[in-house]
């Protein structure tokens, strides 16, 4: 049985992440206003939280700037008009994606930028590729994680094999990312066993990122922090691509870390992220990305089920089950 004294008291060790710009810009393609960011900004230093992830470091090569909104590509003088000297206990990061990125040149060294972590997002199958990001965001002084997306599809042994390179790596924190939200507690408390195994042979902190499509990402979230990962994602109202993520206020009210305060996160969600749902922009738990999740497949399915405004779930789901066969 778990050691109850995980889940009640607090370790110091913790840190929280939001990811609401950079998961939920995925829903609305990172239009984003300033006002709307700096109030972000704002909240999570009142709340307490440890990192603001703004976005992605795009590449201007493969993703069109006039389609997307700046987010999308967090140029340091953007992230500057926000925080500017950002003279707070709060760190800016990044995530930049292995293939979809231009790394050598768009992130420059740390004592030239405002950003302090470097989020390199990889499969399993380009673990190389992540790991030259790594070392080159760790050379110019940056804080680094690896987030293995799609965690749920990847076999054992190919796992254990991709955390014995990254621990080789001078990457500070190993991530699971549960991109189709299929994972249970259960199955989390196995990868985090792993996860943690490479973690101490080889000085690393481990974190969890995970989606809401079976409505277990808070679960998740726990059961990931009971087992011992340190680095927590979440965003607030769980905006975040398809079913969205673990939520900002959730998360909050559940550590007990006095220094963590869901007030502001409360505040923030009645005036910002309300009207963001007034607005139209739409994200969260629906049957479409239940049935993607139950079927461990992407939910990009799903995301178009929606877009086209279908309401047909139980064709959707037959033609996911002929999808899978």
């Amino acid at each position: 049985m778990k050691d109850i004294s995980k889940l009640m008291n607090y370790r110091s060790d913790i840190r929280v992440v939001d990811a609401t710009l950079r998961d939920g810009g995925l829903v609305n393609d990172f239009y984003f206003t300033d006002e709307f960011v700096k109030a972000l900004y704002l909240t999570n230093i009142k709340a307490g939280v440890d990192y603001m992830e703004f976005g992605y470091k795009a590449s201007r090569e493969l993703f069109d700037e006039n389609k997307f909104g700046k987010w999308k590509f967090c140029k340091d003088e953007d992230i500057r008009k926000i925080v500017g000297d950002n003279e707070t206990d709060l760190k800016i990061a990044v995530m930049a994606d292995v293939g979809r990125c231009d790394y050598q040149t768009d992130i420059l060294p740390k004592n030239e930028s405002p950003v302090d972590l470097i989020r390199v997002a990889t499969y399993i199958n380009t673990i190389p590729a992540a790991v030259k990001m790594i070392e080159d965001a760790a050379s110019k002084g940056y804080e680094t994680t690896c987030n293995i997306m799609a965690i749920s599809g990847v076999r054992e042994r190919d796992l254990e094999a991709a955390l014995e390179i990254l621990g080789q790596s001078p990457v500070n924190c190993l991530y699971i990312v549960d991109s189709y939200g299929a994972l249970y507690p259960e199955q989390v408390q196995r990868i985090v066993d792993a996860y943690m195994n490479a973690g101490e042979k080889y000085g690393k902190k481990v974190g969890i990122h995970a989606h809401d499509n079976q409505k277990l990402a808070f679960a998740n979230t726990i059961e990931a922090v009971g087992d011992g990962a340190d680095w927590l994602d979440a965003t607030y109202a769980n905006m975040g691509r398809g079913a969205g993520n673990c939520a900002m206020e959730l998360l909050l009210g559940f550590l007990k870390n006095p220094k963590y305060n869901i007030y502001p996160a409360v505040q923030f969600i009645e005036k910002h992220m309300n009207k963001l749902k007034e607005d139209g922009v739409v994200w969260g738990y629906d049957f479409q990305y239940l049935m993607t999740g139950l079927l461990n497949q992407h939910p990009r399915t799903a995301i178009s089920f929606t877009k086209e405004g279908r309401k047909d779930y139980s064709e959707f789901y037959r033609e996911l089950m002929v999808q899978d066969e």
